[in-house]
């Protein structure tokens, strides 16, 4: 074992607790605390719990750091589903976590001995550690079942000074950073030998680095006069409501904005109870409110244009009715819809039978033309899917509208968790983002990650603003998923030189044992 290694290892037990404390810490960087300074202090204690550990125990402590960091990260699941799927998620989601950071242990026990220069120990280890971090958060967003992308650390620092660098990197480029920040700060105290003024200015240097990056500038190529209503509407899956009801709230906030001059209103998903395509009754509300408003309407509503249902977004315009159509392409597994049914019947079946109904998967353009204004279209988990933002970006959206509902989960902390993706992707890709729930939290973000309007939760209201449209393209939007690729190859090839060393060392060991037995 490395001698300064030795110096840093923890007992096992004592590498649980920390890790253990570790995940809550790392929560505590997310909304709604937003404590975003601790995300990579949690993180960095994560890794001091792994030194001196091998394969084995750092599987282990990498399980208790993502089962202390899931199930408080997600525990707003409960008030929608309960204890048993809360738990099976953030259980799924602590497999991935322990297997990464016990990989992640490998690489902290032999990469020193890979690298053995004090600069290949500090340049070279914290890049492959936060490479092999950003792996795991790429792999856990799209697997299994089109995965679950959240919680990745990018996703604390929608509003902390390192927020501006996704237009840079995206969002794995961002978390990255952060790990990458945490394990150099881990590495430094592994080299006592350095001064201490070398270390704290290594770590300080490298932080100012980061920091001394500009913000992408965003040029406005012209704005729209929107109105974003929030009906205040209870929408959820189990909520009792009479038919109509929904709709009815939302025509409601938004009868006050008759006689506003409005290039076209925006409702939250699911504003729209029953799908005008089936119903002459609801299709007439929806042209009353586009007559009156003198401005097409953007609403979510559930359609069924065959056999098969969809969560839609509709452009409609009175008269012409939905003149475009997005069907949700990601549909959440276990909620929207549910796979393999016969497979996971037995294990709960009471809980499988509550998802009654499954949503296709769409096979539209996520891009709505408005009059010539092209907008991005995100139904609920959509913004957290980076290949739908970048294929929206792809077909030249100018403004991106999130519309969700939110009235599942109440007063937790999902709705503001999925506020901070929205202002994030706002900076990522240079565009307004208008988040639009039925119960909030509702804000329109602009390209800087500034908050323009929002409205307060659970109660009715409309933002009208004159925001900006944008056709700039970012650093981000160039290179696409490549930074993520070229990130994690990095994590992974430094993985298998550590695995390649370790089976060097192990023979060396089982040569020097033979010896001595003859």
């Amino acid at each position: 074992m490395w001698a300064s290694e030795r110096a840093f290892s923890l007992p096992l037990w004592a590498s649980v607790l920390v890790a253990a404390g570790a995940g809550a810490v790392l929560d505590a960087g997310f909304p709604d605390r937003d404590w975003w300074f601790l995300a990579p202090v949690g993180v960095a204690l994560m890794l001091l719990a792994l030194l001196g550990r091998n394969l084995a125990t750092g599987l282990l402590v990498g399980l208790v750091a993502g089962l202390s960091f899931w199930l408080i990260h997600i525990y707003w699941i409960t008030l929608y589903l309960g204890l048993v799927p809360w738990f099976a998620l953030g259980g799924l989601e602590s497999l991935f976590f322990a297997v990464g950071l016990g990989l992640t242990a490998v690489v902290l026990r032999h990469g020193p001995r890979v690298w053995p220069s004090i600069w290949g120990r500090l340049g070279v280890v914290p890049v492959i550690v936060a490479g092999l971090w950003t792996a795991r958060e790429a792999i856990s967003a799209v697997w299994p079942y089109g995965g679950f992308a959240w919680g990745r650390v990018a996703l604390s620092q929608s509003e902390s000074p390192f927020g501006p660098l996704v237009a840079w990197v995206g969002l794995s480029g961002l978390s990255f950073i952060m790990v990458w920040l945490s394990a150099l700060a881990v590495q430094l105290l592994r080299e006592p030998e350095l001064k201490r003024r070398l270390r704290t200015g290594t770590a300080v240097g490298a932080v100012a680095l980061v920091l001394a990056v500009p913000a992408w500038p965003t040029i406005p190529s012209g704005e729209v006069r929107l109105a974003a209503v929030q009906g205040n509407a209870d929408a959820g899956l189990f909520a009792e409501y009479s038919p109509g009801q929904i709709l009815q709230d939302h025509v409601s906030a938004t009868l006050p904005l008759i006689g506003q001059k409005i290039d076209f209103v925006v409702w939250p998903e699911n504003a729209s109870d029953i799908d005008p395509a089936r119903s002459e009754a609801a299709a007439q509300v929806l042209d009353y409110v586009s007559t009156e408003m003198d401005a097409p309407l953007i609403t979510g509503t559930i359609t069924k244009p065959g056999d098969t249902f969809y969560n839609s977004s509709l452009l409609w315009e009175a008269g012409r009715g939905a003149v475009d159509v997005y069907d949700k392409v990601h549909p959440v597994p276990f909620a929207e819809y549910m796979p393999d049914r016969a497979f996971w019947r037995p294990f709960a079946p009471e809980l499988i039978d509550l998802i009654g109904r499954d949503y296709g998967i769409g096979t539209r353009d996520n891009t709505f033309d408005i009059n010539g204004i092209l907008a991005g279209i995100a139904i609920c988990f959509d913004i957290a899917d980076d290949q739908l933002v970048h294929e929206m970006i792809d077909d030249k959206a100018q403004i991106i509208l999130a519309q969700t509902n939110n009235a599942d989960f109440g007063h937790t902390d999902e709705s503001v968790q999925q506020l901070a993706i929205a202002r994030l992707r706002a900076i990522e890709t240079g565009r307004t983002v208008v988040n639009i729930s039925t119960v909030g939290s509702s804000a329109i973000i602009t390209p800087d990650g500034h908050t323009q309007d929002s409205l307060p939760t659970f109660t009715a209201g409309a933002m009208v603003q004159t925001v900006p449209l944008s056709d700039i393209i970012t650093p981000a939007m160039v290179a696409g998923r490549g930074i993520e690729w070229f990130v994690s190859g990095l994590g992974l090839a430094g993985l298998a030189l550590c695995f390649g060393a370790a089976g060097g060392q192990r023979r060396r060991l089982a040569r020097t044992a033979s010896r001595t037995q003859r």
